[in-house]
C-alpha cells in the first residue's frame, strides 16, 4: 500500500465518523455537565439581583453545558458532523434581549464549562467555576456608591426666592449643584443635584415655602464608578 494510499484510507475513517468513545465515557462527561449545569443554576440563583432574576433564563444556563457538551462529543467523532455543526450554529440568531448585562458573563460561563466538560478537562471546569464563584461574590460585596437623585422645581419665576430655597437645600443636603434653570411664559424650571438623607424633610419645607406650583424629587437606578 502506498503512502497516498494511507493517506486516503485515513481521511475517509475522519469522514467518515464513529465515535471511539464507550458509552460509560459519553455519561461520565454527560453528568458531569448535568452537575456543573445545577451548580451555575444555584450560584445565579443566589447571586443574581431580584429585580432581574428570570428561572427560566436560569434553567436555560443549567442546560447549557449538558448541550454544549453533547456537540463537543459528536464534533470529536466526525469531520462532518463537525462541519455540519458549524454550519447550523452559525445561522442561529436569537433575539432574546438580556436585561442585565451580568447575564452575558453566565451565559459565557455556562458555554466554556460544557466545552471544557465536553473534551474531558474536568479539572480544569472544576478550577474556572471555583474561580467564576469567588470572583462575582468578592466583586458584589463592594458598596457602590448610589448616583444622585435630581430635584425639578416649577414654580413662577416673581416668586422664588433664591436665597431662601437654597438655605433650605444646604440644611438638609450634603451636597447639591444646579445643573439647568429655564425660564419660559413667567414660569421657572429648576434642576438641581443633591445628595440627602432627609429627602421627605427637604420636600416637606420646600413645599411649605409656596416658591412652587410642582415639586419633585427623581432618583436614578443606576451606581457610580469609584
Amino acid at each position: 500500500m502506498s503512502v497516498k494510499d494511507v493517506i486516503k484510507n485515513s481521511v475517509y475513517r475522519s469522514l467518515g465518523g464513529g465515535t471511539t468513545m464507550s458509552v460509560q465515557t459519553v455519561f461520565l462527561i454527560l453528568m458531569a455537565a448535568c452537575l456543573m449545569g445545577i451548580y451555575i443554576f444555584l450560584v445565579y440563583k443566589l447571586s443574581g439581583k431580584t429585580a432581574f432574576y428570570s428561572k427560566d433564563l436560569n434553567i436555560t444556563m443549567a442546560g447549557m453545558p449538558v448541550i454544549v457538551a453533547a456537540i463537543m462529543i459528536a464534533m470529536q467523532s466526525s469531520l462532518l458532523v463537525s462541519l455540519g455543526m458549524v454550519g447550523a450554529l452559525s445561522i442561529v440568531r436569537f433575539r432574546n434581549a438580556l436585561k442585565n448585562p451580568l447575564d452575558l458573563l453566565y451565559l459565557f460561563w455556562a458555554i466554556s464549562a460544557g466545552i471544557i466538560i465536553g473534551v474531558g478537562l474536568y479539572a480544569l471546569a472544576i478550577v474556572l467555576s471555583f474561580m467564576m464563584t469567588l470572583l462575582l461574590f468578592m466583586l458584589d460585596r463592594i458598596p457602590g456608591v448610589k448616583a444622585p437623585e435630581l430635584l425639578v422645581l416649577r414654580g413662577a419665576d416673581a416668586n422664588i426666592d433664591y436665597e431662601s430655597l437654597y438655605r433650605v437645600i444646604r440644611s438638609h443636603c450634603g451636597y447639591y449643584r444646579e445643573k439647568a434653570r429655564s425660564v419660559q411664559n413667567g414660569e421657572t424650571e429648576l434642576i438641581i443635584e443633591i445628595r440627602t438623607k432627609e429627602k421627605d424633610s427637604l420636600l416637606q419645607d420646600i413645599g411649605e415655602t409656596d416658591f412652587f406650583s410642582q415639586v419633585n424629587c427623581i432618583s436614578h437606578d443606576g451606581e457610580l464608578r469609584v
